[in-house]
Formats: C-alpha cells, structure tokens, sequence
C-alpha cells in the first residue's frame, strides 16, 4: 500500500476515517488534494469526492469525543434502540433531557439513590424501550450504569440487546449462576445489562427474597445508575415489590392509550410499597 501523499496526524479527522478504514491511502491522497484546492475542512473535502458519508463523518467525531454509538448493520443490537443508532435524533434529545432531570431530582450514588425501577400499568406501553435506551445516554455520558430486566414473565432487554439468556437474574435469585451472567455491551464500555434469565414458576417468590435484596444494595454499590425493567403492574405485584427494594419508580404511560384509572391504581401501589415515584413519561412509542 502506497503511503499517502502529506502525512496525517494522530487524533484528526482523516486519522480516523484512514484508521476505521472508512477511507484508503489512494482516496486519502485525493481528499488531502482537494482540500488543499478548495480551502475546505477534510472532512468536507471527503464527502465532497464521496468517498465517505455525513453519517461517517459524525461517527467518528463521536468517536473522537468520546461519545459512542452505532452504525446500521455494525451490531446484533435491536433498531429499537434509537439511543445507539440515531444519537442526534429529536427522540434521542427528549431522553437526554429525561436522563438530565432524573440526575438532578434523584439519581444519587452517595445518597443511595442511585436505582430506579421502570413501571407502567399494562404491557405495550413503552416500558422496556424506555428503560433500555435511557440506560445508554446515560452510559454515553460516562455513567457506569446497570440495566437488569426483572420482567421475569415477559422479558424483552435479551431481545433488543441481542443477548444470551440462559442465564440471568432468574438464575441468580435461585443461586444458580454468578455474577458472570452481567454482559458488558460491547461498543458502550459503560453499559451492563442483566438479563431476566430463564422463565421461572415462581417469580413473585425470587423477586421476594432476600437475595433480590442483597443483589440491589451490591448493585448500588458497584454502579452509578442502576435502572430496573419490570413487569406490567396489571400482570402481578412484581413491579410494585421491585420499586420498593428500588425506592423510586419512574412511571411510563402510553399516550391515548393508558388509561387514568390505571395510573391511578399504580401510584396508589407504588406508595403503598414506600416508593417515590420521581417522574412520570407520556410515550407516544
């Protein structure tokens, strides 16, 4: 391979399109060339002769800022998961601006406050999205954070994060596995996801032990944030014990879907169960 015409510098632009691959020596020579012709940004320049993309420039910027995300195709991840795949995207800033507010009304490490469970009154409503893609802004913001699918009837985070689930929460609440069963999601060195494990006859009774117990003080210890998916509240009490142990909730209701009554049921759970419920999210989904 021919060497290209002016040498690159470690840690620009044309470094990590030449880096990634997203570019060879030859078309290296000819965007330095048209930019010198041109008086234009490199990265203007590589666009220009398309030899690379908008969405390839943007990438690696993020990249270089620390700021991780994903190209269609690059990974077994769910399109589902907006946060990944469309970081700039009007939804993706709704839940930047979510994940800010929850930092400044409870998220707390040193306060212990540093868990919250994901709720909704029936299944549908946009529960497990929400609780998914808020765990990646927030790891994208550097927050070493832990998701756990607790919906240990209808489990979903295995599916949107294209994980195993043989093992999972369910197996650790029986003390069958280990804490190897927490997948660190590649691309997002911050982001760790707990699956719900293999489908157990008796959820209500694991989510009630003591063991639950001990997992979410360790949890809250190990980690920044940790956010919690849980069953639909007109299934089981699963999610009303789960944001107890948590001791907040963020409630989801589906727009024109979810009805009043329902979320008012849920509140009235949640408060039996001594969880403050910080937030509340009208999804459109």
């Amino acid at each position: 391979m021919n060497a290209p015409m002016t040498p690159i510098q470690s840690g620009n632009i044309g470094a990590a399109l030449f880096d990634s691959g997203k570019i060879n020596a030859e078309q290296l020579d000819s965007i330095l060339q048209y930019q010198k012709e041109h008086q234009v940004r490199f990265g203007e320049a590589a666009v220009a002769l398309r030899f690379v993309s908008e969405g390839d420039i943007a990438q690696v910027l993020a990249k270089q800022f620390d700021y991780p995300y994903l190209s269609q195709g690059e990974s077994r991840l769910s399109t589902e998961l907006v946060a990944a795949y469309q970081p700039f995207s009007n939804t993706v800033e709704n839940l930047r601006a979510l994940r800010n507010q929850l930092m400044l009304r409870w998220l707390d490490r040193q306060e212990g406050t540093n868990t919250l469970a994901i709720v909704s009154a029936g299944r549908g409503e946009g529960r497990s999205w929400l609780a998914a893609n808020l765990a990646i802004v927030f790891s994208q913001l550097g927050e070493h954070t832990l998701l756990v699918d607790a919906d240990l009837r209808n489990p979903r985070q295995h599916r949107l994060f294209g994980l195993d689930n043989r093992d999972g929460l369910s197996q650790l609440l029986a003390e069958r596995a280990t804490s190897s069963s927490l997948s660190q999601v590649a691309n997002f060195r911050d982001l760790t996801v707990l699956t719900a494990g293999p489908t157990p006859p008796n959820p209500q009774e694991l989510i009630c032990c003591s063991t639950f117990i001990s997992l979410v003080n360790e949890w809250q210890q190990q980690y920044d944030v940790v956010l919690i998916d849980t069953p639909a509240m007109s299934q089981s009490v699963d999610a009303q014990s789960i944001a107890g142990r948590a001791r907040g909730a963020l409630l989801v209701a589906r727009k024109d879907t979810t009805p009043l009554a329902s979320l008012a049921l849920v509140q009235e759970m949640l408060t039996t169960a001594d969880a403050s419920i910080v937030g509340a999210v009208v999804n459109e989904f």
